[in-house]
């Protein structure tokens, strides 16, 4: 419970920063899309630079000592690009370089949480596990996004990036709280060279039947996400102009859909098995992301607004067009965040479950890590993409591009996979079997 509490309070801040970051830079920082794709492409730049490596430093360390310095860290950093930015003292590369800290921290702390929620937990209940934690994380985005658009409005993007801050150090307090055998294994020390270690990890990922077009889907989805992810603000906040509040409300939508997909996803496993369920959603996705392609066609509809580089006002000041292209973006975040919320806890539960204890930090860091760097290619192609061709041409490349991902994993031997009947038991996870 106390594990579940401090995921779910830093997770509540993060959605603040999702909305009070894109805030910052595009508005504040008076930025562009490309500006927004390189932001987020340093955040996620140290997992392509130490990804192979994260999996085992983290082993030579308990995993909860990891997730505190991890959480602190996180918060002082964050603390730091709000002082920054309240006193001006701020411009892209100096966020960038923050973001770059950031990511860092949180790449020791992604290849901790994996393989500490297996000592927390059974792994014939890891699904069920993964699928509450990630309720708890859509809650936070629901609410969080929504509450994000209007905090930022009213006390700026600097304060609202603070709150976040304070949100690690109570996450890192709890885990401080957190002790006992299952949270205190010693660490790991696995044989052979540190090139050794990397080419085993390697080896059981793309060797393994199921889990090597599992990686290959998922780096392919993140490029086309990352593209999605670097344009999206820029649509509702330059394109569309609906301001803070706007973006978190679609935001939002994502949110809603993905805890209702959550709440289905683990009976949706059990009854068509692991595979078909990943399958399908993986297929749903690019159809979610073509709906928001459609809302700048609708948008140039609109006649008339506010003076270039302004907000409109309160949805009430919204003219009809906007509200259609408002529709659109919010659904097409709804499903896809109901697709992402039915196919996350089925993946991350067999990742885990069919992985060896000794393997997990480090398929969790090598993975992780890969996806990471799609993400530092594909943000800043989609702000590329976008300022040479639109915004719109930009979610078109995107959903074209997911669609590519869902071919992958529908033509593989994962489509007909299990965890019921690939996991490993206990002993066998333990021995390294």
């Amino acid at each position: 419970m106390r594990f579940w509490l401090a995921s779910t309070v830093s997770d509540f801040g993060t959605y603040i920063t999702t909305v009070a970051l894109s805030v910052l830079v595009l508005v504040a920082l008076d930025g562009t899309a490309l500006d927004q794709g390189l932001v987020n492409a340093s955040r996620w730049a140290p997992y392509l630079v130490f990804g192979l490596f994260a999996g085992i430093w983290v082993d030579q360390f308990r995993r909860r000592t990891v997730l505190i310095a991890a959480d602190l860290g996180c918060g002082l950093v964050l603390a730091a690009l709000a002082v920054s930015g309240a006193l001006g003292a701020l411009n892209v590369p100096a966020v960038m370089a923050l973001m770059f800290g950031f990511g860092t921290l949180a790449l020791m702390s992604d290849a901790a949480y994996r393989s500490f929620l297996t000592h927390l937990v059974p792994r014939p209940l890891l699904v069920r596990a993964n699928a509450r934690l990630q309720q708890s994380m859509t809650v936070a985005q629901t609410t969080g996004g929504a509450v994000a658009g209007a905090l930022v409005a009213l006390v700026t993007a600097p304060f609202a990036l603070l709150i976040d801050a304070f949100s690690y150090f109570f996450s890192g307090a709890v885990l401080i709280s957190l002790k006992g055998s299952a949270t205190d294994r010693p660490p790991l020390h696995n044989p052979g060279s540190l090139g050794r270690q990397i080419a085993e990890g390697l080896r059981w990922i793309y060797g393994h039947a199921r889990l090597g077009p599992l990686a290959w889907k998922s780096h392919i989805w993140f490029i086309g996400s990352a593209i999605m992810g670097a344009v999206f603000p820029a649509l509702i906040l330059n394109e569309l102009r609906l301001g803070a509040f706007g973006l978190g409300l679609t935001m939002g939508c994502a949110g809603v859909g993905a805890v209702l997909g959550t709440l289905i996803s683990h009976r949706a496993g059990e009854r068509w098995g692991t595979g078909r369920v990943v399958v399908a959603s993986d297929l749903f996705q690019p159809l979610a992301v073509a709906l928001i392609a459609l809302s700048p066609v609708v948008a140039a509809a609109v006649s008339s607004g506010p003076a270039t580089g302004d907000a409109y006002g309160s949805p009430g000041e919204w003219p009809a067009g906007l509200w259609g292209a408002f529709a659109l973006a919010a659904v097409g975040q709804f499903f896809f965040g109901l697709a992402m919320g039915a196919e996350s806890p089925l993946e991350m539960g067999y990742q885990q479950a069919v992985t060896p204890d000794r393997l997990i930090a480090r398929m969790s860091a090598t993975l992780r890590s890969a996806n990471r760097g799609m993400i530092v290619v594909g943000a800043p192609l989609g702000g590329l993409i976008a300022a040479a061709a639109g915004v719109g041409a930009a979610l078109w490349v995107a959903s074209g591009i997911m669609l590519i991902a869902a071919l992958v994993l529908l033509l593989s031997r994962f489509s007909s996979a299990r965890v019921e009947d690939d996991q490993l038991t206990e002993e066998e996870a333990l021995a390294g079997e």
